[in-house]
């Protein structure tokens, strides 16, 4: 007989079958830990991308956790720090739901060149699911955390092995309170063991990375994790994740400046004001869009008027408009969006019709978000030297982060009699 209550149960069995069998939808880019991107952009058309289909990111080996004996610890400016079990988190607090598309920072890294560090994602490390769990200002106001503006909450995961670097990510305190969930569900069930299974902070409209994941620890502080102190706490540098990685940091860098605190919580402001931050924190997403029809390289008819879909997103921002070039960017016409408008973290979709006429095509999507920030056209070079965007360039730099420039994202037709 099934269980009474599905939610209950753990995550889908682990056999010991290959990742890309148990994730049919993914393209595995490295196997330990597992990495993998969505295999084709034509899985992004939906509203909700299936787990199957949803990209995976890992810096370690994914743990294997019962979730039965999984705690999370409160600490720091907290009056009563305190240990919660699954159970108390699941049915002692409210429970929200958000419909987030997550992009990976990596996410098209493979367009730079010379190539960026790390692995060459494509167009796929990136994917729109409903995310349910508990809001983490529940959490922090029943135990008496401070909460003031300009405070810090350190989301620590549980996955570091001794030796390993602690997958840490400072959350400023305005964000966790606003919409921040500690999730336990994905898309309506438990999520898979490669998505975070069983606890993941959900940091909605901003970059993967600072959803973290296997939570097993969160520390409210004055500033981010930063200083010798948290360098070699316990034998683990937590500070690796928050101030080295998830920076743009260009060729001329040896090692970006940490930071306690900054301004601004916008990575698009901070890429905009290099000379203020020199080099970005990947916190709110990038506007960005994404043609998922037609597929690269498509034989198209002139006989019949093609339909042009895709998708588009901001982060913390709504998408104002998305327009269309059939010619690699000589002309521009506005893009429809339809269906429904599901909040402000959530995938748009748009149509264009085309009358094509024979010959080779370069199709092309640019987004612009409700503040007017549009998408960049193409990657700098290192020896520009970027820090920010900058007519019309996007700063290529040493892990690839951030792109979201609209030509490497273009699709080849060609159009037949």
């Amino acid at each position: 007989m099934p269980p009474e209550d599905p939610h209950e149960t753990g995550p889908p069995d682990r056999p010991d079958a290959p990742l890309d069998e148990r994730y049919p939808g993914l393209n595995v880019l490295t196997a330990d830990p597992e990495n993998a991107e969505t295999s084709a952009r034509s899985h992004l058309e939906g509203y909700l991308t299936p787990r199957e289909e949803h990209y995976i990111r890992t810096h370690h080996r994914t743990p294997d956790i019962d979730a039965d004996d999984w705690t999370v610890s409160l600490t720091g400016m907290v009056e009563d720090g305190i240990e919660l079990s699954m159970d108390e988190i699941r049915h002692d607090y409210p429970t929200d739901s958000v419909v987030h598309m997550m992009e990976c920072s990596g996410n098209g890294r493979a367009y730079f060149d010379p190539d960026a560090e790390g692995d060459q994602w494509t167009v796929g490390a990136v994917g729109s699911a409903i995310w349910t769990g508990t809001p983490v200002r529940d959490l922090l106001n029943d135990h008496g955390a401070a909460t003031d503006e300009g405070l810090w909450l350190s989301v620590m995961g549980g996955e570091a092995k001794e030796g390993e670097d602690v997958f840490c990510r400072s959350i400023p305190m305005e964000k966790a309170l606003d919409d921040c969930l500690l999730a336990y569900e994905m898309n309506g069930d438990p999520m898979t063991p490669e998505h975070g299974y069983p606890l993941r902070l959900i940091v909605p409209g901003w970059f993967g990375n600072n959803s973290v994941k296997w939570v097993d620890r969160m520390h409210v502080m004055e500033t981010m994790v930063a200083g010798e102190e948290w360098q070699s706490r316990n034998g683990h540098d937590y500070t690796e994740y928050q101030q080295s990685s998830y920076r743009i940091v260009p060729a001329q860098d040896d090692d970006p400046e940490r930071h306690e605190s900054v301004e601004t919580f916008s990575t698009y402001e901070q890429l905009r004001n290099p000379e203020e931050i020199r080099n970005a924190y990947l916190f709110d997403q990038l506007v960005k869009s994404l043609i998922t029809s037609p597929t690269e390289e498509a034989a198209l008819s002139s006989d019949e008027r093609v339909e042009i879909t895709g998708v588009a997103w901001a982060g913390d921002d709504a998408v104002e408009r998305v327009e269309l070039s059939t010619d690699g960017g000589e002309t521009w016409d506005e893009a429809s969006f339809v269906g429904p408008d599901l909040g402000r973290h959530a995938v748009r979709k748009f149509r264009y019709v085309w009358d094509a006429t024979p010959g080779q095509h370069t199709l092309l999507s640019r987004a612009t978000d409700e503040e007017g920030r549009e998408q960049p056209v193409t990657v700098s070079t290192p020896d520009e030297g970027l820090r920010g965007i900058s007519d019309g360039k996007y700063p290529w730099n040493e892990k690839g982060y951030g792109n979201n420039a609209y030509v490497p994202l273009g699709v080849s037709v060609a159009v037949e009699e």
